[in-house]
C-alpha cells in the first residue's frame, strides 16, 4: 500500500510539494518526494508514477470541491469553528478567488480517470484507490498535541529566522513519528534538509515538502485506524476535510451547519 501527500498550490504559478510513502513491514517510508512540481500535468505524472498501478491512498492540502461562487464552504467555516483557538482554522475557499477552473476539482477528475474514488470514508487496512482533502494545520495540533499551530508560514510581522526555527521544530515532530503507530521512518528525506541555511524560495519549498510528508502521513494515520482515527468536516457534495484524531477518540462527523 502506497500513501501520497501533496500540498497544492491554489494557482501554477506557484509550485507544489509531494511525497509518497510506502508501507512494508509496518513501517512507512518515503520513496520519492518532490517540492519543485510545477502544472497540473506534472503533478498527475508524479501522482500516478509515485503510487503505480496497486492500492493507494492520496491526501491533498487543497480544496478539492468547491461549489460556492463566493464566501466559504460549509466544511471550511466548522473547522474553523472547531480550531479558531488554537490558530488552525480555515483559509476561505470559493470560485471567485481560486479562479474559473479549480485545481484540486481538475486534479480530482483526473485521478478518478484513473481508478480513484473521492470520498471522505476510509475503510481500514483494505486496498483502495482513492483521494481524500486534509489539513496540516489542525491535523498537527490533534496528532502532536500542540497548544497553537506552528508559525513557519510567511505572513506579516513573522522573521525568516523565526520560520527557520519552526520548520526545524516541524521537523523534529515528525521525527518522533518514528516510535508512533502507524510508524513513519523518513531521515531519508529529513535529513537532507539545511534548515538554518534556508532563504527565498527554497524556504518556502521546504515548507511545502514537510507538508506535503505530513499529508502522506496523515493518509496513512486514516487508512490505519478508519473513522474511529478521524474527523469528518462536511460531505463530498459541498466539499470536506478529514483531520485525525487521537485513536482512542471516536471519530465523529461534522455536517455542513
Amino acid at each position: 500500500m502506497k500513501f501520497a501527500g501533496l500540498d497544492l498550490a491554489w494557482s501554477a504559478r506557484n509550485t507544489s510539494g509531494g511525497v509518497v510513502l510506502e508501507l512494508v513491514g509496518g513501517v512507512a517510508r518515503p520513496v520519492v518526494w518532490r517540492d519543485d512540481l510545477g502544472p497540473d500535468r506534472e503533478i498527475l505524472e508524479f501522482l500516478l508514477e509515485g503510487v503505480g498501478p496497486g492500492p493507494a491512498l492520496v491526501a491533498v492540502d487543497a480544496p478539492l470541491v468547491v461549489p460556492n461562487e463566493t464566501g466559504t464552504r460549509p466544511c471550511d467555516l466548522a473547522l474553523s469553528r472547531a480550531y479558531r483557538k488554537v490558530e488552525a482554522g480555515a483559509l476561505p475557499a470559493n470560485r471567485h478567488r481560486l479562479g474559473p477552473q479549480v485545481r484540486g476539482e481538475e486534479l480530482v477528475k483526473a485521478l478518478t480517470g484513473e481508478g480513484f474514488v473521492f470520498s471522505p470514508m476510509v475503510r481500514p487496512r483494505r486496498p483502495m484507490r482513492q483521494v481524500i482533502e486534509v489539513y496540516p494545520h489542525p491535523a498537527a495540533v490533534e496528532l502532536f498535541g500542540l497548544e497553537k499551530t506552528l508559525k513557519y508560514k510567511a505572513r506579516k510581522g513573522r522573521s525568516p529566522e523565526g520560520r527557520r526555527r519552526e520548520l526545524a521544530r516541524y521537523r523534529e515532530l515528525l521525527r518522533t513519528l518514528e516510535r508512533e503507530e502507524p510508524t513513519l521512518s523518513a531521515g531519508t528525506l529529513l535529513d537532507e534538509l539545511p534548515i538554518p541555511a534556508l532563504r527565498g524560495r527554497d524556504l518556502k519549498r521546504t515548507e511545502d515538502l514537510l507538508d506535503a510528508l505530513f499529508c502522506a502521513y496523515i493518509a496513512l494515520y486514516l487508512w490505519w485506524y478508519g473513522p474511529t482515527g478521524y474527523r469528518t468536516f462536511g460531505d463530498a457534495e459541498t466539499g470536506f476535510i478529514l483531520v485525525p484524531m487521537p485513536a482512542r477518540a471516536p471519530g465523529t462527523h461534522v455536517g455542513p451547519g
